[in-house]
């Protein structure tokens, strides 16, 4: 028998299973962050910062009383959690690192064949001579291994040694230390990952059934391409074969979609309530999150269950974009109600409000805006700035 689960449960569900539905105010522990971590699964890590980096703002948006130096202790002391890659570059418990172990080896057969196509033949000519230096002498910064007649420029003008660090970060021979003014420190593996979690091994069936098992966990329901997506780790067809293996211990569910988009066939593990009523409801506050923000990281997933269509536009030509560079969607209880462009200038100690958009049939009622402001507010505390600036015409009236 397949079970109907409402949009509503749906989004109650995913909400739940995303850390979104728990009182944001609650105190949080850094015992406690490690285990929202371990919920969530992973944080992506990205560079852009114009109110706060990714991975803090989406801790922030699930619980504002996050400190960030519990975050560093975590990661840089504590060892408990380690920095990689999923879809993108992400913090993730280090009780995953033997997982990651067989992403490794894939990688790096077909980075070889790729990188010599990107970099050209004879680009893994610094590779001994890096790994030998870091070594004998320690952790080091990419700039600290550059050539000196080397001419700044992008990714695709890496250095020979920056190519290195990368590609042994990536297959698993480095590891992320800590970071400098956001730029990675590399060491070797063994120095960083605690010893029990480096030298666990887990078979091939045991990796795939892992990452299947906790991608669905997390996900709530999903096909078989979202299972493969959620990681990152194992191909769609692994994926489905998964679930073939397994179809005894799922349930067949049929989700329904937003709009005119036909309900939506996927799997779960057995006792998965359909009733709205056995999920918690979200805080009815409005939270900003983040574009990379793990409830939109599957953005075709998001719009199907919320009818929001989100996209980030910092690749897009200023003329051509539909928002703004870096607009941050809006989360109000279970519903994406807009977006809002913002930026914190650390200098004039404010953040500057320059346009929000509510989403068709949302009102701008006065006790929405009203929760917007308090958030907003909350957003600047929590960027460093004393006062929020609104600019005129703001709301889009």
């Amino acid at each position: 028998m397949v079970i109907q689960i409402s949009n509503m449960a749906a989004r109650r569900i995913f909400l739940a299973r995303q850390g979104l539905s728990a009182s944001p105010a609650r105190a949080l522990t850094k015992q406690g962050l490690l285990e929202l971590i371990h919920d969530i699964g992973f944080v992506q890590v990205d560079s852009i910062s114009t109110v706060e980096r990714a991975h803090n703002q989406i801790l922030f948006s699930r619980n504002q009383t996050f400190r960030r130096e519990h975050l560093r202790q975590l990661l840089e002391e504590d060892r408990a959690l380690f920095e990689h890659w999923t879809h993108d570059a992400s913090i993730i418990p280090c009780a995953f690192y033997p997982y990651w172990k067989h992403r490794f080896r894939r990688r790096e057969a077909s980075m070889r064949v790729r990188w010599a196509k990107w970099h050209g033949q004879g680009f893994d000519k610094a590779f001994d001579e890096t790994y030998a230096k870091i070594t004998e002498g320690g952790a080091i910064l990419a700039r600290e291994v550059k050539e000196a007649d080397h001419k700044s420029g992008g990714w695709w003008e890496w250095h020979p040694s920056k190519t290195a660090l990368e590609f042994l970060w990536h297959t698993g021979k480095l590891a992320i230390s800590a970071r400098e003014n956001f730029q990675k420190i590399y060491d070797l593996s063994e120095r960083v990952i605690p010893g029990h979690h480096l030298e666990q091994e887990v078979s091939h069936a045991e990796f795939v059934d892992w990452a299947c098992r906790s991608a669905l966990s997390r996900l709530g329901f999903a096909t078989h391409g979202e299972i493969a997506a959620f990681w990152d780790l194992v191909s769609p067809e692994e994926a489905k074969d998964w679930v073939r293996s397994n179809r005894e211990g799922l349930e067949e569910v049929e989700i329904e979609c937003t709009g005119d988009v036909k309900p939506r066939a996927s799997f779960a593990f057995p006792g998965l309530s359909p009733d709205p009523q056995d999920w918690p409801e979200p805080p009815a506050r409005i939270r900003v999150l983040s574009p990379f923000d793990p409830l939109l990281r599957d953005r075709n997933r998001a719009e199907r269950l919320f009818g929001f269509r989100y996209r980030i536009e910092v690749f897009v030509p200023e003329a051509r974009r539909e928002y703004g560079y870096y607009v941050f969607p809006l989360l109000e209880g279970d519903r994406l109600i807009g977006r809002i462009d913002m930026r914190a200038d650390r200098k004039a100690d404010t953040l500057n409000v320059a346009r929000l958009w509510l989403e068709p049939k949302v009102r701008a009622s006065a006790g929405r805006m009203a929760r917007l402001e308090a958030e907003l507010t909350r957003i600047a505390r929590f960027a460093g700035v004393s006062e929020v600036v609104y600019a005129e015409g703001w709301t889009g009236d």
